[in-house]
């Protein structure tokens, strides 16, 4: 029987107007977000409850991690390009991953005198590293099935955000419900089958990626390097880094110096780059990248609280009564998932809509209500919480209208930037760029553990209550995030200048299999460089 699996070959088919690719990409990081979200939401709570630390420690240790997930996509984009091409360490996450997500399911007796903890910081050290091979990389390969200018690049990014988010909504309630209402391994065991699900649709979907995403130089790979093929090397490389994860992880501490110092050298690198081998107009885009990562950390800083500072307080302060029935903790972290899936489409149809009007904002002027909307969240609900007795608990549909101002935010920010760094970058910067956006993500968590760290029950003073210790740091953060937003859509349009669209243009790595023959009609309402026009 002949194979339905379409080849390059064959022009690259297509479904509901995406490269059937896309959708492999898709299900594959749904199923790895399903993981991941999984084990977020149980985190928090794992820690304080079963290993027994403070809230404070607690934050610390979630702060720590979520930051080395998003750091070590730095070393996984440069191997990729360099190197591996991005399937293979996209490959080779993915087999790390499911490692580590299975021995989350150890969970020993508990308390920090129990031995099996170091099996615990093992298998986070396997989550890290499998994630900076993945994460990072499997966005690129997205960008990689579309010319640079092509107009549906937005939208696919749209898709694969709610592909991520599917996987958190799911991954959140089942995993999330086994691991607070049956087991703590039964919630991680979840979260590794998962894992391994999204494994397989990858290796599976490999013919729909039309050959994009492979090994610059596939002979180099194979090259002996003291009598061992390179690319078993590289592999080595990422096998003995959970070994120094394993240590950092339980020095958080040090973390955060490894974040400035290795933040600092990643821009010096990209400026020198940008300096010596691009390029005015190259070299314009890449300020305007570097300008988009620096606001990543105020954003992730509050958002990421939802892990952290906002479960606790979910747990302890929040009325979750609904019919007689109380509401898993776990399961708000959920909401936010749910938004995505919902509202994700209408901001497509939006950006889309208002472009083809010439009116839609400029991707720095939506860094900017992003910044806006999240500080907001938080303002609504110190609001709502002050208004209803800091002494009465809080009404569980102010979470969720935290989350709804949240998500708007993410949804501003996250598939916009993920597109930008693609689309802004030179090709042979793709995956660095790309695990930039990662690391300048980190820096947002690292500061999410410290914000959720001062909001530690062990930090409220004489007189003052757990709860009203939240609301106050609450109030401070969203009017910063407030006034920091205001200022960056002042200045959108003169950063807007820098990221010289009318120049910008398509070039063969970007260019997918099959893309128009020369001599045929452009779509209408677009011109040559892929920007929208007003309606005639």
């Amino acid at each position: 029987m002949a194979s339905a699996v379409p080849s390059a070959s064959d022009g690259g088919k297509e479904f509901l107007g995406h490269p059937r690719g896309l959708f492999i990409l898709f299900f594959a990081e749904m199923w790895e977000r399903f993981s991941y979200y999984g084990m977020r939401a149980l985190l928090i709570f794992y820690l304080t409850k079963h290993w027994l630390f403070s809230d404070g420690d607690a934050s610390v240790i979630y702060g720590a991690y979520t930051a080395l997930v998003y750091i070590t996509p730095v070393l996984g984009g440069y191997l990729a390009d360099k190197y591996l091409g991005q399937r293979k360490a996209v490959l080779f996450g993915g087999i790390i991953l499911t490692i580590g997500h299975g021995l989350m399911a150890f969970e020993g007796t508990g308390g920090q005198g129990d031995p099996t903890i170091n099996i615990f910081w093992l298998a986070l050290a396997f989550i890290i590293v499998g994630s900076g091979f993945l994460k990072g990389n499997i966005s690129t390969i997205v960008g990689q099935l579309y010319p640079r200018t092509d107009v549906r690049r937005d939208g696919a990014y749209t898709i694969f955000y709610m592909g991520i988010n599917l996987g958190s909504l799911l991954g959140v309630a089942i995993a999330g419900y086994l691991g607070e209402n049956i087991g703590w391994s039964y919630g991680f065991g979840a979260a590794g089958v998962g894992m391994l699900l999204g494994l397989i649709v990858f290796v599976i979907g490999k013919p729909l990626l039309l050959g994009k995403a492979e090994p610059r130089d596939p002979a180099l790979l194979k090259k002996p390097v003291a009598g061992i093929p390179l690319e078993w090397l590289l592999y080595g490389i990422g096998i003995a880094s959970i070994g120094v994860i394993w240590v950092l992880i339980q020095y958080q501490s040090v973390v955060g110096t490894l974040l400035l110092v290795s933040g600092l050298a990643l821009l010096g690198y990209i400026l020198y780059i940008a300096a010596t081998q691009l390029p005015k107009d190259a070299r314009d885009r890449i300020f305007v990248i570097i300008f988009l990562l620096m606001l990543q950390p105020v954003f992730w800083g509050l958002f990421e609280q939802a892990g952290a500072g906002i479960s606790l307080f979910t747990d302890r302060h929040v009325d979750r009564e609904f019919l007689g029935w109380t509401i898993p903790t776990t399961w708000f972290q959920s909401v936010n998932a749910a938004f995505i899936l919902l509202l994700g489409p209408v901001f497509a149809t939006l950006w889309t809509k208002m472009g083809r009007r010439g009116i839609e904002p400029s991707t720095p002027a939506k860094f900017g209500y992003a910044i806006v909307f999240v500080g907001l969240g938080f303002l609504l609900l110190v609001w709502g919480a002050q208004a209803f007795g800091v002494e009465n608990a809080t009404p569980f549909y102010l979470i969720i209208l935290l989350y709804l101002l949240h998500t708007m935010g993410e949804l501003c920010l996250s598939p916009v930037g993920l597109s930008a760094m693609n689309r802004l970058a030179p090709s042979h910067m793709a995956g660095l760029i790309m695990g930039a956006w990662f690391f300048a993500t980190a820096g947002g968590n690292f500061i999410a553990g410290q914000i959720s760290k001062a909001t530690g029950a062990e930090n409220a003073t004489e007189g003052e209550s757990a709860k009203q210790l939240f609301l106050d740091i609450w109030t401070n953060v969203g009017w910063i995030a407030v006034g920091v937003g205001v200022a960056v859509l002042v200045v959108a349009p003169f950063v807007k200048r820098l990221m010289h669209l009318d120049t910008l243009t398509d070039d063969p790595d970007h260019a997918m299999a099959g893309e128009r023959e020369i001599g045929e009609p452009k779509a209408a309402g677009f011109d040559t460089r892929g920007e929208t026009l007003p309606p005639r």
